[in-house]
């Protein structure tokens, strides 16, 4: 058998809630779990590893699209099951859960690719960089105002130079708030904030005037995500060096292009965990490259420094308190930033990571037969 006709053998899929370390919330939701999906997929004695993060019911969708379409087809064909995967959930739509399950499978398929051929993720991509900027996200709107210079400043003293923090469930406290976060961090570290679509329009400019003078430099989804027209009159208004960003609920190119055609954003947020895996967070970074826009990872640190590494423009990664937290105490070979920057070890293959099944056990809530 030669290395192209290596099947997939088996595909192990599960889910597994892990309570927050705190109760958390932002501008428009609050939870006291995450819960991780998890796909490991075996060929040629190794395993590829693929995950995201959201409801339970995408294990579900995620098992039964291995079976119907990966199951002792060619490893080394990420493009052809890919799209074969697409066909399938044709009548079930593309977006949402669905996108979420094929996202952890083609990771899976890219991470099991390059073990087969013995590289690391960044040599098989091709580098364009070989680290990336990392940024400490938290802040949640449920924190005491000591809890959130607690986290913030600890992130600085990691050597972490920008944090992000929640705001816009209590807009009356939101200034007080990015006063308490900007004394607690310093004048040099970069300040971002995050409403999650809380806001109205005309809010979101005063708000954003406001949030200037305390030297904040990013207003990530100041009003829905959903509200182009609402987000480029934001970008419109804005001070000039506050940036605007959206995109994280994006599941594919076609949501991406609308963002960009309507100027919405000046820095485009694609998450590998929703919009169909790293095939589709590149396919989402060469749409924002025409259009001359930088692009930043949401959330996942682990998969995403090694995707970001490969592309062009890439501003950096969330470095996000539940998922680095979880990341970290389930997978070996997990790695902490480094003055500031996320570098995958390149002498592992793959994404250099093994899942922690005896660890992860106490959390489990779904698994395949």
């Amino acid at each position: 058998m030669t290395l192209s006709d290596i099947p997939v053998e088996k595909v192990n899929v599960s889910a597994y809630s892990v309570p927050t370390d705190a109760p958390e919330g932002d501008g428009t939701f609050r939870w006291d779990s995450t819960t991780l999906i998890v796909c490991e997929m075996h060929a040629d004695n190794q395993v590829g590893l693929g995950y995201t993060y959201g409801n339970q019911a995408t294990a579900s969708v995620a098992d039964q699209l291995a079976n119907k379409c990966l199951l002792h087809r060619p490893a080394l064909d990420v493009p052809s099951l890919y799209e074969s995967m697409l066909r399938q959930v044709r009548n079930d739509g593309s977006r949402g859960i669905t996108s979420m399950a094929l996202s952890a499978l083609d990771v899976a398929l890219w991470d099991l690719k390059a073990k087969l051929l013995r590289s690391s993720l960044v040599d098989l991509f091709g580098a364009a960089q070989a680290s990336v900027p990392a940024y400490g996200s938290g802040g949640f709107t449920t924190y005491t105002n000591k809890q959130l210079a607690e986290q913030l400043s600890g992130w600085v003293a990691e050597g972490l130079k920008i944090v992000k923090m929640k705001i816009g469930a209590e807009p009356a406290r939101d200034i007080e708030r990015v006063d308490a976060a900007r004394e607690a961090i310093g004048p040099s570290t970069r300040l971002f904030v995050d409403a999650n679509g809380a806001y109205g329009g005309r809010q979101a400019v005063d708000f954003a005037k406001k949030f200037a003078e305390f030297d904040v430099t990013w207003l990530e989804e100041p009003v829905s995500s959903d509200d182009l027209d609402g987000l480029r009159r934001v970008r419109d208004r804005a001070p000039g060096a506050m940036e605007i960003a959206a995109g994280e609920y994006g599941y594919d190119s076609l949501y991406f292009k609308r963002m960009l055609e309507a100027g919405a954003v000046d820095v485009l947020q694609l998450d590998a965990t929703r919009c169909k895996g790293f095939t589709g967070y590149l396919a989402g970074a060469g749409l924002a490259s025409s259009f001359g826009c930088p692009i930043s990872a949401h959330c996942a640190p682990s998969l995403h420094m090694h995707v970001g590494c490969a592309v062009a423009k890439f501003r950096h990664v969330e470095y996000f308190h539940d998922h680095a937290r979880i990341e970290q105490m389930l997978f070996d070979g997990f790695i902490l930033p480094r003055d500031g920057e996320l570098k995958p070890d390149r002498s592992r293959h793959g994404m250099g990571l093994i899942f922690k099944h005896r660890d992860a056990e106490r959390f489990v809530v779904w698994r395949s037969r």
